[in-house]
């Protein structure tokens, strides 16, 4: 091991002496966020996108300024969840959010490209920094709470969100597999090496109501949540059903209109979260 610069830039170490606020990098001078969530997953597919969705409408319904910031640069959707297609405009230095009917703000890949399908063909630094520009050059219009769409894994764009923004808490997304605890457990891992609160758990496809009877079925086996909740230290919960009618709304754009209560523990845990004007550019 080489001798300690004490310059904490050049150094990939995480020892203790490091000072994380330092890699922190501040909002537009224009731009103005109280709370920023992040929504993660340590794999793909869980409906980590759709959560966030469904997040940023029940803040909405309760009258807080809202915006997503989508940084899942690859596999973008939040937009289209929300039926929204213009593209986003800006000028030098700056970019200026679309807003979603309701006055959601949001910022997205797909409000940059000419298609929206076209692919966006970078290696992980570059779309790392993509998901970054994202807080650092959009302004953002006076916002109490802010979500981000987060990708699978711990890779770049993990990283770097969870070393360059000032995160309020995450919260963990998660299905009833028997994969679930290795998931949970490097989600959990990673906020706490970069000692970022994790506000709840949300386990989707949790379950399915029969539509003649009312019975709950457990499609996909009897989950562990409470179980890892218990073990990880995660003080809420929430259970989210496999709800055909709610993937119906996000496919039409409509996802404003979908029914949030069963997130109701895990968003009273968000409101709760800390604020963080100590790091924004005033």
């Amino acid at each position: 091991m080489s001798e300690c610069t004490h310059d904490c830039s050049t150094c990939s170490s995480n020892c203790s002496s490091r000072d994380k606020k330092s890699f922190i990098k501040p909002l537009h001078k224009d731009a103005h966020v109280r709370k920023v969530v992040a929504v993660v997953s340590g794999k793909g597919g869980v409906g980590k996108s759709l959560t966030t969705a469904l997040l940023a409408v029940r803040a909405q319904a309760r009258g807080y300024r809202t915006a997503i910031l989508d940084a899942d640069i690859t596999g973008p959707s939040v937009p289209k969840m929300f039926g929204v297609n213009e593209r986003a405009r800006g000028a030098e230095g700056e970019i200026y959010p679309v807003y979603a009917r309701g006055g959601l703000q949001m910022m997205s890949m797909n409000l940059l490209l000419e298609h929206e399908d076209d692919p966006v063909l970078w290696r992980g630094m570059l779309i790392a920094g993509a998901a970054v520009q994202f807080w650092t050059d959009v302004v953002w219009d006076d916002v109490d709470i802010m979500f981000i769409d987060m990708p699978p894994g711990t890779g770049d764009v993990p990283l770097s969100v969870f070393q360059s923004i000032p995160l309020s808490g995450i919260v963990v997304v998660t299905t009833p597999q028997d994969l679930v605890e290795m998931i949970v457990g490097k989600a959990v891992a990673m906020a706490k090496m970069m000692d970022v609160p994790i506000l709840g758990m949300v386990e989707n496809m949790s379950y399915l109501v029969c539509p003649d009877c009312g019975k709950k079925i457990s499609l996909f086996g009897e989950g562990r949540a409470e179980e890892l909740c218990k073990k990880y230290s995660i003080p809420t919960l929430a259970k989210m059903p496999l709800d055909a009618s709610v993937a119906q709304l996000a496919d039409k754009g409509e996802i404003a209109a979908a029914d949030t209560d069963a997130l109701a523990e895990v968003f009273l845990a968000v409101e709760n979260a800390r604020e963080i004007k100590d790091y924004m550019t005033e």
